[in-house]
């Protein structure tokens, strides 16, 4: 609250307490008698309570989940689909790469496949040959081995007999191994069939998940490789706030444990640590990552402070619409034993939940005046209307 000393005489009281004020203890009640009919206010006492050590660093917001599109081939970019800023959806097409090249790679390919296929029927109906001439022979051996048994055949027919079956086995292997070597080939010309396939899919880069585009790398005619950035997606349905902290603090912070985070100039607000990177030896410091919550306009890039607890201290405060202030000059209307407002210079340091921290210039149990009204004045008599905590 800002108001203005109505009075000389109020800015000389003020400058007389101001030596006091600088050592810490309250001014000395003026002997003059108060003047004027009392004013209603409202007070409150000053108090003396425990504040936890706050910690601070400023950060920058991430999203959770960043992707980097970026090439698997080398290819040139024939369309970019998406600017700066577009969202997408899982699965929507954001670049597309010319995939010729590719595409004749899979042609020939399938060809192949095809082709193995075909040497694969061949084989199998060359093993279907070789058993019936199997089978043929296997006959004859049996026919000519019982007619050598009644002597009704010569020793060379026999021999010849069992040249033949020896002969109709070693084909029928040898049709059974091509058999196994065409489906051997017919495999391989399907995989690389597959790759082939592949790595036309590779011409077509698509969104790996519902976010927004914060970065576009490349134009139509860029030569895609790979590693090469193209377009950078983040994720928007979950941010956290990145921020360096001196490791003498790393005792303070753990994962799962509470802090507090405030965006571009707004509210503090509770808030989760998520992850604490290692202390980096050469700097002497520790990244922590903050979820920030849900529900909030962000986007990443944007400036914050994170603060963490320490051990509490104990601080003399009042309510912070009892202060005055001019300038670099802090004050406060302190309740004397006679009712009169006596304009209290004092030194002041952190604000928090609607108190602020008194360094010197008051003592704890002195009563102040909250709100106070334009017209009070440095030993204008007071009523008390009413007690604030």
């Amino acid at each position: 609250m800002i108001r203005t000393l109505s009075t000389p005489t109020a800015w000389l009281a003020a400058l007389g307490v101001t030596a006091l004020a600088a050592c810490g203890g309250a001014a000395p009640h003026e002997e003059a008698a108060p003047a004027g009919a009392p004013i209603a206010v409202t007070t409150a006492v000053s108090a003396t309570v425990d504040w936890p050590a706050l910690y601070e660093a400023g950060g920058v917001v991430r999203s959770r989940q960043v992707a980097v599109v970026s090439s698997r081939v080398v290819a040139p970019v024939t369309e970019v689909r998406v600017q700066a800023g577009d969202r997408v959806r899982r699965g929507q097409v954001l670049v597309v790469l010319d995939g010729r090249e590719l595409q004749a790679h899979a042609a020939r390919a399938t060809a192949a496949a095809s082709g193995s296929s075909l040497g694969l029927e061949a084989a199998q109906a060359e093993h279907q040959a070789a058993t019936a001439a199997l089978t043929l022979a296997r006959a004859s051996f049996e026919r000519v081995r019982g007619l050598k048994e009644k002597n009704s055949a010569t020793a060379q027919e026999m021999d010849e007999a069992q040249a033949a079956l020896s002969g109709a086995e070693a084909r029928v292997a040898g049709a059974r191994a091509r058999v196994a070597e065409a489906e051997q080939g017919v495999t391989a010309a399907r995989a690389s069939q597959d790759a082939s396939a592949v790595g036309v899919s590779y011409t077509v880069l698509t969104a790996p998940f519902d976010g927004l585009v914060a970065a576009r790398h490349a134009d139509p005619g860029t030569l895609a490789a790979p590693g090469s950035p193209l377009l950078t997606v983040e994720d928007t349905r979950a941010y956290r706030l990145e921020a360096p902290m001196d490791g003498a603090q790393a005792r303070l912070v753990t994962v799962g444990g509470d802090a507090e985070v405030r965006l571009d100039g707004g509210e503090w607000q509770r808030a989760r640590i998520a992850e604490v990177e290692n202390i980096d030896p050469r700097l002497h410091s520790f990244l922590i990552k903050v979820d920030l919550p849900a529900g909030e306009s962000l986007r990443s890039g944007q400036f914050g402070r994170v603060r963490v607890a320490g051990a509490p201290r104990r601080v003399l405060t009042v309510p912070a619409n009892a202060v005055v202030r001019r300038g670099q000059l802090s004050f406060v209307f302190a309740v004397a034993a006679d009712a009169a407002a006596r304009l209290r210079m004092v030194s002041t340091g952190e604000e928090r939940d609607g108190r602020v921290e008194v360094l010197a210039g008051l003592a704890d149990g002195e009563a102040v005046v909250i709100d106070p009204p334009a017209t009070l004045e440095d030993g204008r008599p007071t009523q008390a209307g009413g007690r604030a905590r």
